[in-house]
């Protein structure tokens, strides 16, 4: 992130507890128009009268409604950021001043942060208008990982992450200096486990696996070469060269708060 988003990371890495957040692509390339879809949410800050810049990634799954990470909104109200003063763009490119942004409102996740096991980090952004022009990502049906680990279909499984943020490209260990372009990423990394809550998946460079690091949680994991957005990035390991551990939307909980939202498959 820029450097006058470094105090809202520092209120993001309180929120999550133990958890460090996973927030950008490394080891990656420019998307340029692959995902349209994805987009980045965007705020003031400092607030107010701060210029409006890139907080966290997400994903259009209706025309009205964008998918994010429940940390990314969830401190705003402590903040003194009101509900209905966000905004959304999906320029490939944020510029700004001058690229297109559309407001919303956030939604709080009332159940966000109360167990480990399952962090409930989903929440939403309503658009005050219709995006008619961009086809909205699928959502997963009920247990589909789990369905496809039974079948065994995911064990050479692959998954292209798509954000905003930081860059990270060097692949040797430890923590390197990323840079900042503002633009929409993506990459692609392996299947690594799956747990109740929690897609993990590998962004080990050394195995030709990228993934995503500080700047662009909330950011989509597609199903291989699909629009099936089957997680959400959250966490991973702090030098972002290991572990990817993304959100499920596949489970109860994910879906039940989605539901009251758009309608599910």
């Amino acid at each position: 992130m820029k450097n006058k988003l470094f105090g809202v990371l520092v209120v993001l890495l309180a929120a999550l507890l133990a958890v460090t957040p996973a927030m950008a692509i490394t080891f990656g390339e420019l998307d340029g128009e692959r995902h349209p879809n994805v987009g980045a949410l965007l705020v003031a800050w400092p607030y107010p009268g701060g210029a409006i810049d890139i907080m966290c990634s997400g994903t259009l799954i209706s025309p009205t409604v964008f998918l994010t990470a429940a940390h990314c909104v969830n401190w705003m109200p402590g903040a003194g950021i009101p509900a209905d003063d966000v905004y959304v763009t999906f320029d490939s490119v944020f510029e700004i001043g001058s690229s297109t942004i559309y407001p919303g409102t956030y939604h709080v996740n009332p159940n966000y942060g109360h167990d480990n096991a399952d962090l409930n980090d989903v929440a939403v952004v309503v658009l005050d208008e219709p995006i008619d022009w961009i086809t909205p990502a699928t959502l997963p049906t009920a247990g589909l990982l789990d369905e496809l680990k039974a079948a065994g279909a995911l064990k050479d499984q692959t998954f292209v992450a798509v954000g905003y943020g930081t860059v990270r490209d060097d692949k040797t260990g430890g923590f390197h200096p990323n840079y900042w372009e503002g633009a929409r990423r993506f990459t692609t990394g392996s299947y690594n486990a799956l747990t109740p809550g929690w897609l993990k998946i590998s962004m080990n460079p050394s195995i030709g696996d990228g993934g995503t690091c500080y700047g662009d949680s909330g950011g989509p994991h597609f199903l291989g070469e699909s629009d099936l957005l089957v997680s959400l990035t959250v966490t991973g390991d702090a030098p972002c060269r290991a572990t990817d551990v993304t959100y499920r939307l596949d489970i109860p909980s994910a879906r039940a708060y989605l539901s009251q939202f758009v309608d599910l498959p």
